[in-house]
This record gives C-alpha cells, structure tokens and sequence, in this order.
C-alpha cells in the first residue's frame, strides 16, 4: 500500500483520510464532535478498514484548538502496561507543549517523580517519546493516568484522549487488574474525556458490554456503519471525472459490492480501477483491477491461513460457498468434513478470536475480511 499521498490522488488508502478524499461521515462526525465538547466519553467500535481512524482524526483537526487539546495513542504496538503507561504520557505531553522546551517543563513539573528520560528523533520539534522508570509496585500508573487531568487544571483547558486499538491492553497480563486502574482514575477526571476505540468487534463489546468489566457502561457506544452505497457512487463518479477519467454508475457500484463498503478496500480497489482506466473505465479494467488487488491482499491473508487446521480451513470454506447458520447440521458437518456437531462451537471461537470471522446476529456468522472472503473464493477454494 502506498505510505505517502499526493494532494492529486483520486483515491487515498492505507493512511489517514482527509479533505476532499474524506466520504460521507455527516452523523458520525456531528456525533463525536458534540461528544468531544462536552467532555463525553465515547466508544467507537468497527472492523478494521471501515474509516473510524480517519473519522477520528478529522474530529479532532475541527477541534483541536486552545479550549481543547487533542491527545492521540496508538495502542496497537503496546505489548504490556509499561509500553501503554509510556505511550500515554508521551502523547500527553506532546499535546499539551507547543515546543520542546515546553515538552521539557512539563515533564519536569508534572512527571518529576518518576525522572522521566526524553529521547529525541530526527526532528526534536516534533519528534520524542518518553521512558519512566517504572516500578509495578508503586503508585507509578496511577499518577502518569492522572497527568492529563493535572496538566488541564493547570493550564484551564480540557483534554480529549484518543486511544487507537484499545482492545489491546485485553492481551496485557493481569489485563483486568489493569482495566480496573484505568477505570478508578478516568472516571472521576472532569476536564479530559476519552475516545477509545478499536476494531476487534468481540474484544471490545466483551470489554465494553460485560457488566463484570471495568469499562462497562463507561461512555457513549457506537458502532461505525458503512457508508451508504448511492454516496460511495457519487464519490467514486466524482473523482473519476475531475481527474478527467469517467466510470459509469454501474461499475461503480460493482466495485462497492465485491469490496462490501469497506471504505479502505472501496477506494482501493477503486484506485486500481482508476490507474487502468485511460478514459472510460470498462469492465476488463475491474478485473485486473481486483486480480491487482488481490495480489496486494494475498500475503497477508497466507500468513492469516497458512497455520489454520483443516477443520478450520473447512469451517471457512463453508462459510465461503455461502453457509452462514446451520453448521451443527449433520449435512453441512458431513459435506464439509467438520467433525462433530461439539467441535463447532470451538471452531467459531478459535476463528473469532483471530479475527477472521464475526457473528453478525444470532444465527448469522461472516468473514471478518471481504476481501479475504474473495480471495478464498477465487484463489484457495476453487472448485467447491
């Protein structure tokens, strides 16, 4: 995927999506917006390549100013408390300092128990992460989760922290002890709220919908749809036509069914579409287009697959060739090689918590990923 974007692309995948390439969102942006001013704490749930960080990260460009700061976590890399708590007093840090120095006082002032360690990159303007000397038995945690609210009285404006791939800290060891912390000093704060989100769908209702976790009922809880198929037309048509290409309305909407809304796979697949184009893309350029695409796709989906056992491959298959309730059925186990009607609920829980399918209502269970779907269907399951 590309890593860098030029203000000329038609199409903008794999990074942060902005300005004119930035679709729809009208009742989710107001949504967060208001959330954000008022100080609610929000939930943000969707898979991934739906939008949410994008969605986010325009919210927070409306509103970052000198009444709100905006600090920002990628929880993703974060492999225990000790890599959260840094991260966190990090992105603290950075949002509330407009330069070094200030980077620099605030840790003294704020962080001086913990003889913070600043290390600087390339650019040390804007470029810096901070290392505690942590201690799991002190009260360490505690105070660095305290900071934003410390900083805010201080400095008399109110702080929103957004923490990206939240479901994480559920891999952290002793995770519910930690919930717990995070919880007991987040909600008695009264100038800073909290965005969190992520997109493993059953981590994070588990986390956020179970009454015996700590975050239950802990703010506003949405899920991220997708956006509607007549606006993904009008756009797609649109950046077509003002770069001097043209698609028709047709594939357009082709080009939504076969990515089912996702709004990364949506614009790229539509970028490939449009690089094939030379005025009016046609069909032949939608099929090398997704044939690209899947070949973009494909080692990451082997590397999801490859260690996967043959009734799980077997489980996904059926779920490939349209089998979507029913498993424990004894045509479908003997059709598929399931084994027993008891071995399917382990199947649906080992394929959920890898992320590759998700059970979208009572009896109804999908491919988490409807381009790994496709290229199940077209490239490893051919034939059935």
């Amino acid at each position: 995927m590309r890593m860098k974007r030029n203000d000329e692309d038609p199409f903008v995948f794999g990074v942060r999506v902005e300005g004119d390439t930035f679709t729809d969102r009208r009742e989710e942006t107001e949504r967060l917006l208001m959330n954000f001013r008022y100080g609610i704490n929000t939930i943000l749930i969707s898979p991934r390549r739906m939008g949410k960080t994008s969605l986010v990260d325009r919210v927070c460009s409306l509103l970052q100013g000198d009444v709100i700061r905006i600090a920002r976590i990628d929880a993703f890399g974060c492999r225990s408390e000790y890599d959260f708590i840094n991260a966190f007093a990090t992105a603290v840090v950075r949002a509330t300092s407009s330069r070094w120095e200030e980077w620099m006082e605030n840790a003294r002032v704020f962080l001086s128990r913990f003889v913070p360690k600043i290390s600087f990159g390339q650019d040390p303007m804007n470029d810096f992460s901070i290392s505690l000397e942590y201690n799991a038995s002190n009260t360490t945690t505690e105070d660095v989760l305290a900071l934003p609210e410390r900083i805010a009285e201080a400095k008399g404006y109110r702080i929103v922290v957004c923490i990206d791939e939240f479901q994480q800290i559920g891999d952290f060891t002793d995770s519910l002890t930690f919930q717990k912390k995070l919880r007991s000093v987040w909600q008695l704060q009264q100038r800073v709220s909290y965005c969190l989100y992520g997109s493993k769908k059953h981590i994070m209702e588990t986390m956020f919908q179970n009454h015996s976790y700590p975050f239950y009922r802990f703010g506003d809880l949405f899920y991220l749809q997708k956006i509607s198929e007549d606006d993904w037309v009008e756009y797609i048509c649109t950046r077509f036509k003002v770069t001097g290409k043209a698609i028709s309305e047709q594939l357009a909407r082709e080009i939504c069914r076969l990515t089912d809304r996702y709004s990364s796979y949506v614009q790229q697949l539509a970028w490939f579409v449009w690089l094939k184009t030379r005025d009016e893309a046609s069909e032949e350029d939608l099929v090398q287009a997704v044939d690209r695409l899947l070949d973009a796709c494909e080692p990451l989906f082997i590397q999801q697959t490859e260690e996967l056992s043959a009734y799980q491959m077997n489980f996904l298959k059926a779920i490939a060739n349209g089998v979507c309730s029913g498993f424990t059925q004894s045509s479908v186990l003997s059709q598929y090689h399931l084994g027993t009607a008891a071995n399917i609920t382990r199947l649906k829980k080992s394929l959920t918590d890898k992320d590759l399918i998700t059970t979208v209502s009572t009896n109804r269970i999908e491919l988490s990923d409807p381009i790994l779907l496709l290229w199940l269907k077209k490239r490893v399951f051919l034939g059935y």
